[in-house]
C-alpha cells in the first residue's frame, strides 16, 4: 500500500546518524508526528502512535520518537516501507450543526465534527466554527493549500446570516460596519445588512473579509444585542446551498475557483 506525502526529514539524534537539529538552516525543522500530519495523512496522535510502533522511517532509518526534528524538505520518509507520495488535493464540505466542535477529540465529551465525517481519508478542518455556531465549514488533506486560503492577505470574505435579539438601528449598524475596534485593532470594513425583522428578533447579513476569534459575537455584544444564531452560508463565491444540517460532500475540483479572495 503506498501512503501519501512528499515531505522528508533527515535525522534525529542519534550517535550512528548526522546531527539534525536545527541551526542555520534555511528550511524550517519540525516533529516527525507533525511532518505526518501535514501531509494529511493522518493526525498527529496517530502519526505518533505509528512512529512508536517502529512502522515510520526516514533516510533509511527506523525513526521511534515522535518529536525527533527533521527539515520540511529533501528527505525520504516510509511508513511500513512504502514511501509517502503527495496525495491528490480532497476537499469537503461540511453543514456542521450546532452543539458540535470542530476538533478531532474533546475532553469534555462533547460530540465533534468527525462523528459526521467519514473515517479515511484524514482530512483536517479549514479553519473554524465555534461550537455554538453552523454552517459551511471545509476539511482538505492539504494543509499547504489551506493555510493559503486561510492566509489574511487574501481576504477570502465570508458570509453569516445571524438572528440577534433586540433589533439594532440602521446607524448601529452602518458604525458597526466601517468603524469597530477589537483588541485595539481597528477590524477590515464589513457589509452588514439587514435580511428581515420580525417583533423582538432581527436576522442580519454579515460579509467579513477577515476572520478573528468570535469577531461577530465579540462585535454584537458590545452594542447589548444577544446572538440567537449564527450560520456561515458562503465562502467566496461557494454557498452551502440546500446541503442539510450535518450532512456533507466532496467539493469537486473546479468549485475550489469559488475560494476566491
Amino acid at each position: 500500500m503506498k501512503y501519501s506525502l512528499k515531505h522528508s526529514p533527515k535525522q534525529p539524534p542519534n550517535p550512528s546518524l548526522p546531527d539534525t537539529k536545527p541551526g542555520n538552516h534555511e528550511e524550517p525543522y519540525h516533529g516527525l508526528a507533525r511532518l505526518l500530519s501535514k501531509a494529511g495523512l493522518c493526525s498527529r496522535t496517530v502519526a505518533a502512535a505509528w512512529i512508536r510502533a517502529g512502522r515510520v522511517g526516514v533516510d533509511g532509518q527506523k525513526i521511534l520518537d515522535p518529536e525527533a526534528r527533521f527539515p520540511s524538505r529533501h528527505a525520504q520518509i516510509t511508513v511500513d516501507g512504502q514511501p509517502l507520495l503527495q496525495p491528490e488535493r480532497q476537499v469537503l464540505m461540511l453543514h456542521k450543526p450546532r452543539g458540535v466542535v470542530s476538533t478531532r477529540s474533546d475532553e469534555k465529551g462533547r460530540p465533534t465534527v468527525y462523528n459526521l465525517l467519514p473515517a479515511e481519508p484524514w482530512l483536517a478542518p479549514v479553519g473554524r466554527l465555534d461550537q455554538a455556531s453552523s454552517g459551511l465549514l471545509l476539511f482538505s488533506n492539504d494543509p499547504a493549500w489551506a493555510q493559503q486560503l486561510l492566509d489574511p492577505q487574501q481576504h477570502l470574505v465570508k458570509t453569516y446570516h445571524v438572528q440577534i435579539r433586540p433589533p439594532l438601528a440602521p446607524e448601529i449598524l452602518q458604525h458597526m460596519a466601517r468603524h469597530s475596534v477589537l483588541d485595539d485593532r481597528p477590524c477590515l470594513p464589513m457589509q452588514i445588512r439587514e435580511l428581515r425583522c420580525g417583533g423582538k428578533t432581527q436576522w442580519l447579513e454579515f460579509m467579513l473579509a477577515e476572520g478573528r476569534n468570535r469577531q461577530i459575537r465579540r462585535l454584537l455584544q458590545a452594542v447589548d444585542a444577544e446572538v440567537l444564531r449564527l450560520i456561515r452560508v458562503s465562502m467566496g463565491q461557494l454557498i452551502l446551498g440546500d446541503l442539510a444540517s450535518g450532512q456533507w460532500r466532496w467539493l469537486q475540483p473546479d468549485e475550489e475557483a469559488l475560494l476566491q479572495g
